[in-house]
């Protein structure tokens, strides 16, 4: 049985439908990368698994307990936590006191404030400065670490690499292996496409809010991709 099983799962906004009848599968240990235009379904998607939208319709199981439908506080309790587009910290709390908000809702297991630390180093020097005073880079370890601190066995990323600098992002996606090696399997939203074939074992493009290609790095051609990420490709005048 697969860690996460997502079966036609539909989602929207008020009247206007985002995501058609998607089916996907996540093997625990696996890290996902879903890659796909702005407006592709791909934020939309995350949401959808973590309780901060509602399905329309469709089903989604975790470790074999139907999850689809539950609030964003019981899926966190069952081991989803979402590190969410633009980070979403408290301006108003110190780094340590984010990485504490993420504990509110948590599952036995090995990540605690000292090993968020261990993780991202830099975040022990300025555990006591407003979160938002920090970096974008910086800003993102924390919330990676404040998504970490509730013990989740599944991490959903959205944009983590969304206006950082080349060098930061690399230090960010350095840590991946090191929470995998924790037992946490990873869903990750790229816009960089070259990042996600890089560390993913798996990629899914979407487009209007249907999945359109599926595989493994190494197998999907760089033709195939484009052609999925954009759409048909009108074939040049001879």
């Amino acid at each position: 049985m697969s860690l996460l099983e997502v079966r036609a799962l539909a989602a929207g906004y008020g009247d206007f439908q985002a995501l058609y009848g998607i089916d996907l599968a996540l093997e625990a240990g696996e890290v996902l990368a879903i890659i796909g235009a702005n407006g592709a379904g791909k934020t939309t998607f995350l949401r959808a698994l973590a309780g901060a939208l509602p399905l329309r319709s469709g089903s989604v199981a975790f470790d074999g307990r139907a999850i689809g439908g539950l609030p964003a506080h019981r899926v966190c309790a069952a081991g989803i936590a979402l590190v969410p587009e633009g980070r979403r910290l408290f301006p108003s709390l110190s780094v340590e006191e984010n990485l504490l908000m993420g504990a509110y809702v948590r599952r036995a297991g090995p990540w605690s404030m000292e090993a968020v630390f261990a993780l991202f180093p830099i975040l022990r020097e300025f555990r006591r400065r407003p979160a938002t005073d920090l970096s974008g880079g910086q800003q993102q370890m924390v919330a990676i670490g404040r998504a970490l601190m509730s013990n989740p066995r599944l991490l959903l990323c959205d944009e983590i690499s969304l206006g950082l600098a080349p060098v930061i992002v690399k230090d960010i996606y350095q840590a991946l292996p090191t929470v995998c090696g924790q037992g946490v399997s990873v869903i990750v939203v790229e816009q960089d496409i070259s990042q996600a074939l890089r560390v993913a074992r798996r990629v899914v493009c979407m487009r209007e809010g249907r999945v359109v290609l599926e595989g493994a790095p190494q197998s999907l051609a760089r033709e195939q991709i484009a052609q999925a990420y954009f759409g048909a490709v009108a074939q040049a005048e001879p």
